[in-house]
C-alpha cells in the first residue's frame, strides 16, 4: 500500500477513538469480540495512519466503494426500521426530531446491528 498523508486522517483517527470509547461504554463486550467497520476508500479512510490505527486495534473493514451511487448495504438494514418508526410522526422543531432519533437509537436491541452485519454475508 502506498503511503498517503492527509490532514484529515488524524481527525478521522480521533473520531475512531471516540467511537471506540463509546462502544466500550455502551457495548462492553463488543471490543473483545471484534469490531467490523464499514467505510469507503475515501482518502482519510485509506490513509496509512488510519490503516495503522485499525490494525493496532484489530478492527475488520467491510469495504464499500467511494462515491458509490448506491446506498451502503448496511443502510438497507437501518433505514427500513427507522422509516417505519418515524412513519406518521410530525415534529415541531429539529431538536424534537433529533431527540426522537436519539431515543430510537438508544433503545435498539443489542443485536440489531449484529443481525444487519451478518445479513450482508448473504447479499
Amino acid at each position: 500500500m502506498s503511503k498517503r498523508i492527509t490532514p484529515f486522517a488524524s481527525r478521522y483517527c480521533s473520531t475512531l477513538d471516540r467511537l471506540k470509547e463509546a462502544i466500550r461504554r455502551k457495548r462492553p463486550g463488543l471490543l473483545r469480540r471484534g469490531v467490523v467497520l464499514q467505510h469507503d476508500n475515501a482518502t482519510p479512510h485509506s490513509a496509512n495512519l488510519t490503516q495503522q490505527w485499525l490494525q493496532h486495534y484489530g478492527w475488520e473493514i467491510l469495504p464499500h466503494p467511494a462515491h458509490s451511487p448506491d446506498l451502503a448495504p448496511s443502510d438497507f438494514h437501518l433505514f427500513g426500521p427507522l422509516k417505519r418508526h418515524l412513519g406518521g410522526m410530525a415534529f415541531e422543531t429539529e431538536d424534537d426530531l433529533i431527540s426522537e432519533l436519539r431515543n430510537w437509537f438508544d433503545n435498539l436491541d443489542v443485536d440489531f446491528f449484529r443481525v444487519g452485519i451478518n445479513s450482508l454475508l448473504s447479499r
